[in-house]
Order: C-alpha cells, then structure tokens, then sequence
C-alpha cells in the first residue's frame, strides 16, 4: 500500500528528530522547511492546482503566460526582466488564502470555462536568472511552493548551464511535477525542434527527470498552446498536482536524510565486550579485591577453626576487607567509596584502549558526524568513580560462616576441655606427691597414663584439627573468592553498560530508527 502525504510527512519528521545533533544542520534546515511547506500545503485549498510559469530572460514566459490566460496581462520584454513581481491568472472561487500563502498580491480571474473542471492558479514567476536579487529570491521561493512546474526555455538558452544545475537537477525525482516547454518553436525548421526536443529530454535524464514532459510550443503562434493548456487542466482535473509534489519533495528530501545516515552497522560482538569488562575489572582493582577475600575468608574461618589457645593471635591481624573499606553483606549498603589503591598506569591505559576499541568496533562504519555524537554521549570521566563505588557497593562476604567451621570449632573446645582436664588431673597428682600423701591409682589408656593422655592427645588432636581446618579454609575461601570476583565482574559489567555501552547502544538505535523512517518516508 503506497503511503500517504502524511504519513510521509510524518517519518520524515520522526526520522529528523532521531537524527537531530549527528545530521548536518544545512540539511536539517532545508528538511525541516520541506515538512513545514508540505504540512502548510496541505492545509489550504485542494480545489485549486498551481502552476508555475518559470524561465529565465527573454525565453518568452510572460507571452506564454498571456497565450495560455488568453488575456494580454503580463508586460511582455525581449532583452530585460519585465516581471518583477509574480502574477496570478485564477480560475475558480476559494484560492485567496492560497494565494496569501503564495504571497502574490497581482490576482487577475480567469473567465470561466465550461470545458475545464478544478481550480487552477497559474503564476508567472520573475526571471530566475534575473540581474535583480530579489527578484530571484521571490521566484525561487514559488518555484519551491508550486503544484506544477513549467520551464519555459528557448532554442538559444535551453542548455544552460545555470538552469540545469541550479534548478532542475535540485528537482531530481519530481517528473511527475515538471513540464518543459521549448518556446519559440516558430523560429526554428520542424526538424531542428524535433532535435532541439530529443536533446532537451537528453539533458532531463541526465537532470533525473527522465519522465518529464516535454512540448513544443509557440507564444507569438499560439502553436502547440491548446495541447499545453489540456495538459494543465487535466492536471487541474486530477487534483494530484500538490500532492504529487509534496510527495517528491519529502521523498527527496529523505532520501538525503538517508545518505546521511551511511550505511548500515553491525551489531557489536560479544567479545569485544567481554574485553572491555575485563579491562575495566583490572582497572578497578579486582584482582586486588578477590586476594582481599580470599585472604580475610581465611582468617575469618581460622579464628573458628584454630588452636583455641593461639586464636587471638590470628584476630590480631587486620582484615584485609576492612583495610580495603570493602563490603561484607551487612555494610554493603552503607560504604560508597573504598580504600583501594589506585590503578597502575598500565592497567589505566589497558582500560582506555579497550573503551576505544569497544567504541570504534561498535561506530565503524558510520558518518563522521555519527561517530563524534556517539563518543561524546560516553561518560568516560565518570568511570573511575563509578567503578569504585561499584566495587564499594559488592556485598563479597556473607556473614554466617560454614557449618563446618562450627563443628571443627566445637571439636576444637572438647579437645582443649579434654587437654585442660589431664593437665588438671596431673597437677593433682603432682600436688599430692610434692605433699607426700598417699596418690590414687592411676588408671591406663594403653601404655600411657589418662591424664597424660588426655593432655597430650588434646593438644596434639588440637592441632591437628586445626590443620585439617586450615586446608579446609583455604578451599573454601577460593571458592568464596571466585564467587565474589563473579559478583565484582558483574558490577564492573553494569558501570560499563551504564557508561560506555548503553549510550553507544542508544546513538546506534539513533542511526537505526532515522535510517528506517528516512527509509519509509523516500519510499
């Protein structure tokens, strides 16, 4: 289903939106004006077709717009611009806000005519190539708020140079909308307007307007006039003349909004990614904080494990998490900063590079000016603090400790209970032989006395424990670190889809949507 003015109108404002900051500005410029004049178009009279009458000095315009009104009402010059301000020949009631609109003050009305059917305003347009600025400013802007185009041209000056390139190559894409009239025809022989004819539809081609009409007519004959005049109250009778031209206009104009967007880009890979985080990670010192918690889950777990008697000893030394001002589960919410040292300039740098490479991989491709926007939507001085608090905010350590450190813990107190015990038990039998007095039989676990052997077995049995919970620890406190170092890599991971992906994601998504609706709106 082909696409309403509308709807047009509407993608292509949709797509200049998507694009505003990385399209240039000339170009959103001329967009932008293209919208409001279609949209303005749109809005006044449908019953009325204009045509525009335009040409440069002496090619007969004003002839042809008098022939065509039937009527003598333009000033007609050979050598100098005669028509200083546009004029207006209209047919049918109901045009005067158009011609506002139009800004053309010298209306004339046309006779009615029983044969024609629709509105028509035909314009005669000052000389486009008039020696006087304004006067080629006021015809450049109706050749832009015309219905229907028609280029009068003559025999001398119909490959000019200046026409082609200022006006009808801009017009590529709008045949529908464009006539051109080759007057003056009397003065050559039928075969050389049949050539000057097939080299005026050569150089259309070239101008893109390869379906543009082409006739052959003469103002001071009136030869070839009833043809053109048919032609534009068909036009009139269609009632498509402003639409169509609406149409190439805003299909003009996005395809420029198109070729502005470049072409398409790849998805970024997963790779590159996955080196920005890690590149980010060392850069945040987690290598530093993962031995942190390996080394402050030992400690925790051998002040539970250990020799009773020597454990105070392992509390006297800092925990390297608290050193650092790093997260347990219960403070993670409350620390914002930590105490790690700062980044090595090597680990600095390795950060920065991947941040440019990730950014390149993901803008290769695209228009300059899509890039610059794209890396000036990255918060790149925002990182470091980022990945502190990031960092800060990891809770790396639950609170409760392993069961099993309970159960080697209560172990360890039954084993001192039982060392205490023997050691009471000899100082007993060492008290009651120092004050002579008869000792109690002592009884025998094998070859050793019970209470030098629960003394010994005790603290031998003790330490054992607390080797076996020493190796125990350290397994576990891997463990507990690699899983920390997972959950620090997912923090560093958010920061830099916070920071450096999402925003390059968006500016891509940008591109994307005005790349589709440039696309829809040029159809």
């Amino acid at each position: 289903m082909s696409l309403t003015v509308q709807d047009r109108l509407q993608s292509l404002d949709a797509a200049l939106d998507a694009g505003a900051g990385r399209l240039p500005d000339t170009l959103v410029g001329r967009c932008r004006e293209v919208v409001a004049r279609a949209r303005e178009r749109g809005g006044l009279s449908a019953e009325h077709t204009v045509v525009a009458l335009a040409g440069a000095t002496g090619s007969g315009k004003s002839s042809l717009f008098n022939a065509l009104a039937g009527a003598d009402l333009a000033a007609v010059g050979v050598q100098r611009p005669t028509t200083a301000e546009a004029m207006a020949a209209v047919r049918g009631d109901g045009a005067q806000t158009l011609l506002d609109w139009l800004g053309v003050q010298r209306r004339y009305r046309l006779a009615a005519d029983p044969g024609s059917q629709g509105g028509l305003v035909l314009l005669d347009l000052p000389d486009h190539d008039s020696v006087v600025t304004e006067h080629r400013l006021r015809a450049d802007r109706l050749v832009q708020r015309a219905d229907l185009l028609v280029w009068v041209v003559d025999p001398q000056k119909y490959a000019d140079a200046a026409l082609h390139e200022g006006y009808l190559r801009p017009l590529a894409g709008h045949a529908a909308v464009v006539v051109l009239v080759l007057n003056q025809a009397d003065r050559l022989p039928a075969d050389q307007v049949r050539a000057v004819q097939a080299d005026l539809h050569r150089l259309a081609v070239e101008d893109g307007l390869d379906k543009a009409r082409i006739v052959a007519v003469s103002a001071r004959t009136g030869a070839g006039i009833e043809p053109l005049r048919r032609l534009l109250d068909e036009a009139a009778a269609r009632r498509r003349a402003a639409n169509d031209r609406s149409t190439a206009d805003l299909r003009s104009a996005a395809a420029h909004v198109l070729a502005a967007c470049g072409p398409p880009a790849g998805p970024s890979r997963p790779a590159a990614t996955d080196r920005l985080v890690d590149a980010l990670a060392t850069a945040a010192g987690v290598p530093v904080v993962t031995e942190a918690v390996r080394r402050s889950a030992v400690r925790r777990m051998g002040a539970r494990t250990g020799w009773p008697p020597v454990r105070w000893v392992a509390r006297l030394r800092p925990d390297p998490l608290r050193r650092l001002r790093l997260a347990t589960a219960s403070t993670a919410d409350d620390l914002t900063t930590t105490s790690l040292p700062p980044a090595s300039p090597a680990a600095r740098s390795a950060a920065a590079t991947a941040v440019r490479d990730y950014t390149d991989a993901a803008l290769a491709g695209l228009p300059d000016a899509w890039v610059l926007a794209g890396r000036d939507q990255l918060r790149i001085a925002d990182l470091p603090d980022e990945l502190d608090r990031a960092v800060a905010a990891t809770p790396l350590l639950p609170e409760r400790v392993p069961v099993w450190t309970r159960a080697l813990g209560a172990v360890q107190w039954l084993l001192l209970a039982a060392a205490l015990a023997g050691l009471l038990w000899l100082g007993a039998l060492a008290g009651m032989g120092y004050l002579r007095l008869p000792e109690p039989r002592t009884p025998q676990w094998g070859p050793f006395p019970v209470p030098t052997a629960l003394l010994l077995g005790g603290v031998l049995c003790g330490l054992l424990v607390a080797g076996l919970g020493s190796v125990l620890a350290r397994v576990s406190a891997r463990r507990r670190a690699r899983a920390a170092g997972r959950r620090l890599r997912e923090a560093v991971g958010g920061v830099a889809a916070r920071l450096v992906v999402a925003p390059l994601a968006a500016a891509l998504d940008d591109l994307r949507t005005c790349r589709q609706l440039a696309a829809r709106a040029a159809g």
